[in-house]
């Protein structure tokens, strides 16, 4: 340890102290938004030969490190704005020199040539590994249900990733569980991203920036989670005027509203925004009327509220400072099972380049809360909260050829409360107050051939008294210009752990808890070793491998095998057959903690084959995947495991202005795993003691006698759903767009709930046509 600390404060002194000339600044559109994932580049003024470049970060940063004396030509070419040309002269030896970029409306439409070039870049310059990038525009390709694009829908076609459906609105990738899937929003932890109704997330399409998904083998900038890492960046409000959307449908309405503070005569951004945004479901109105042939006629039993808002400033150096609050509100009640639970939280985010300085840094300060309940017929509900804050920086050092080195740190803390009940009905609950303290340092390297980025985070447990070290590793290798080959691998931890009943044959309770130290002392490894168990942290190690291969200009293919190895994991202890007091001490540990300590692997491969040009835009997606897991006693398929998944889609633009456009998903799934039920029986309660008579007394309990683990398969689950959109764009720059959808458009009959008592089958949705309208302005 103490190796990679003095190694580290070297590298950050060398950098932070070499002295250069760079040219740095931020790139920002008519709107007074940082423009994200642009190609900047520098020309010797004699003979405009290109010398260097960069391309900006999400937060629209850019700098150009040791340039030398001379006179330059800075340009920018952008798809949308007239393109930005300045003339640079260097003077000194060594310094900063800032440059402030407010492009310009263009009306001329670019075909986005500029954007293929950028992305080709980072291809080369990025590892890339196992990450899927996606904006606006693209979320907006995946079709809609009643008139809302929804980011939930990119994420199900994602490679790697196993959605429950319709309803309940689960991801699990690779292998993770919804609990191992870290999700941002502006570097704030998201607990529940996605509503019950699973076309829905509480995200606001309309606000989002950038969003970045990693599947596995993701650098150390990140942590806390062992599986995958979705980083959604929001916009800034209009800097320059007033604005906004407004949108209805059957299932929801939607405003939007932003705008700067004072509006300046010059046009120029103002240097404070905001943005609003709220959407409420109307399913509650609307769905016994419209939509009759769903829940038996019952309609849709689904209401939720999204709310949230933005404040920022912008200070002459292009640093700046953001206030941001949401509050989310979900429940979904039927005729055997009811679930609700809400969400809350604000922070502030900051950007700070100080004068003279090369480092670009960034810091967050927040805190949120959320709480779950579950209650279903005969059974006693559960409940499951979490609060917490969390208080993080992170630093920026900008290099030649676009490599570079991160590095920074956090604090946070959380409260949870858990309650649940096994099989037997015994009572399983925890509270528990945990803090984290965090370091990670990231350096990329960017040859001709190679992209080598070495990164190691140090994850300490402070009320556990543990401290995780995690070497991570990512390789890329430009073996043409076409052709590349990459790897990536490292170490994972994580504090929270999620308690699923898998009593249900899909599960629509997922409870939030920090690490259980209620679990057995030593865990039975599958080949029949015995070690100590430490903890209830859950760790992991991944290993991936990948090749890109450009088929052409247009067409892009990608492969990538992966292993995840779990080798500690807990979960709500379904053998706990005694209580864990002194009467019981000479029981196994198994039969009377509430927690017990699994392991398990998944491993695969995934072939993501894309095209993009012009009007035309297809997506397509297999993936296959094992999944299994050792819980001391047996070997099992869990709830997630999906051996084949395909997903296809496809956009089209219509017309000279492109203003009618055609979207087609098609998804197929092989059937999850559950455990069959095998018969009931009448379980005698004893309310009377020893003296109570089992042979008389005739109990209403009903019990179910299950049958061998997730030994049985549901059907395959399959869907096709298309989405047709109408612009029409007035002289005032307001559009109307009209939408018409169709969801399960073959009506298909897939499985989302069964009742095990009952044994009422609840399907997903039926042939489900909506519309909708939306006004922006």
């Amino acid at each position: 340890m103490k190796f990679y600390i003095t190694l580290a404060t070297l590298i950050i002194t060398y950098f932070s102290f070499s002295q250069d000339v760079s040219i740095r600044g931020f790139i920002y559109d008519a709107k007074g938004e940082a423009v994200g994932f642009e190609k900047v580049r520098l020309l010797n003024a004699k003979d405009s030969s290109f010398v260097s470049g960069a391309i900006s970060d999400v937060n629209g940063f850019f700098t150009i490190p040791k340039v030398e004396k001379g006179s330059y030509i800075f340009k920018i070419d952008h798809s949308s704005s007239m393109p930005f040309v300045e003339n640079i002269v260097v003077k000194d030896a060594k310094g900063i020199v800032d440059v402030k970029i407010n492009l310009k409306k263009s009306n001329i439409k670019e075909l986005g040539q500029v954007d293929v070039s950028a992305e080709s870049k980072k291809k080369k310059t990025d590892v890339g590994m196992s990450q899927i990038k996606l904006d606006k525009k693209g979320i907006e390709r995946i079709p809609s249900v009643g008139a809302e694009n929804d980011i939930v829908g990119a994420f199900s076609v994602t490679p790697g990733v196993v959605t429950t459906g319709d309803q309940g609105g689960q991801l699990y990738v690779r292998g993770g569980t919804p609990i191992q899937n870290k999700i941002l929003l502006d570097g704030m932890t998201i607990y529940n991203p996605f509503h019950s109704i699973g076309f829905y997330s509480i995200f606001e399409t309309e606000l989002v920036k950038n969003v970045d998904i990693y599947t596995g083998g993701f650098d150390a900038k990140y942590g806390g989670r062992i599986s995958s890492i979705m980083d959604i960046s929001y916009r800034d409000g209009n800097r320059t005027k007033f604005g906004g959307k407004i949108s209805a449908s059957p299932f929801l309405a939607k405003v939007v509203l932003e705008g700067p503070f004072s509006k300046r005569k010059d046009g120029t951004p103002s240097n404070a925004s905001y943005v609003f945004s709220a959407k409420h479901s109307l399913l509650d109105y609307t769905s016994k009327s419209l939509y009759r042939n769903v829940n038996d006629g019952n309609g849709m039993p689904f209401n939720f509220t999204d709310l949230y808002g933005k404040i920022t400033f912008n200070s002459g150096n292009s640093s700046k400072v953001s206030v941001f609050g949401f509050y989310n509100l979900d429940s979904v009640h039927y005729d055997v099972a009811d679930l609700t639970w809400k969400a809350y939280g604000g922070g502030l985010n900051f950007i700070l380049v100080p004068a003279g300085s090369s480092i670009f840094i960034k810091g967050h300060v927040n805190g949120s809360g959320y709480t779950t309940t579950f209650r279903e017929q005969n059974v006693e509900p559960r409940t499951s909260s979490i609060g917490g804050f969390d208080m993080g920086f992170d630093f920026t050092k900008f290099l030649r050829n676009e490599s570079q080195l991160d590095y920074g740190f956090s604090f946070n803390g959380f409260s949870t409360s858990f309650e649940t009940y096994n099989e037997l009905k015994r009572r399983i609950a925890i509270d528990n107050f945990t803090t984290e303290i965090t370091a990670y340092m990231s350096y990329k390297l960017v040859t001709k051939r190679f992209v080598i980025n070495p990164s190691f985070r140090v994850q300490a447990y402070a009320s556990l008294g543990v401290i995780s070290p995690e070497p991570r590793l990512g390789i890329k290798f430009n073996a043409t210009e076409r052709l590349r080959f990459k790897m990536s691998g490292g170490r994972f931890s994580q504090n929270f752990t999620s308690a699923s009943s898998d009593k249900d044959v899909v599960n629509l309770f997922n409870g939030l808890l920090s690490a259980p130290q209620n679990v057995q002392s030593k865990f039975t490894t599958i080949d029949g070793k015995e070690r100590e168990v430490r903890n209830g942290l859950q760790y992991a190690w991944h290993g991936i491998f990948g090749v890109e291969y450009d088929l052409n200009k247009n067409w892009s293919l990608n492969v990538e095998g992966y292993y995840k190895y779990f080798t500690q994991l807990s979960n709500i202890n379904q053998n706990k057959l005694y209580e864990d007091v002194a009467q019981f001490a000479n029981i196994d540990d198994v039969y009377k903690k509430d927690f017990i300590i699994e392991s398990g692997q998944s491993y695969g491969a995934d072939v993501l084959l894309k095209y993009n040009k012009n009007r035309l835009f297809l997506w397509g997606v297999y993936s296959l995947g094992y999944n299994k897991r050792w819980d001391g006693f047996q070997e099992y398929f869990p709830v997630f495991d999906r051996r084949h998944n395909i997903n296809l889609v496809g956009s089209y633009l219509f017309g000279k202005k492109k203003t009618l456009e055609l979207n087609v998903r098609w998804n197929l799934g092989s059937g999850l795993p559950f455990t069959p039920t095998a018969g009931f029986y009448q379980a005698e309660n004893f309310n009377q003691g020893v003296t109570s008579n089992y042979v008389t007394n005739n109990p209403n309990n009903v019990s179910t006698i299950l049958g061998k683990f997730n030994s049985e398969r549901l059907p395959y689950y399959h869907r096709l759903d298309i989405t047709v959109k109408k612009q029409f764009k007035f002289k005032n720059e307001t559009q109307l767009e009209v939408i018409a959808s169709v969801t399960n458009a073959y009506n298909r009959n897939n499985i989302f709930y069964v009742n095990r008592v009952s044994s009422k089958i609840i399907y997903q949705f039926p042939f489900l046509p909506s519309f909708g309208i939306n006004y922006t302005f």
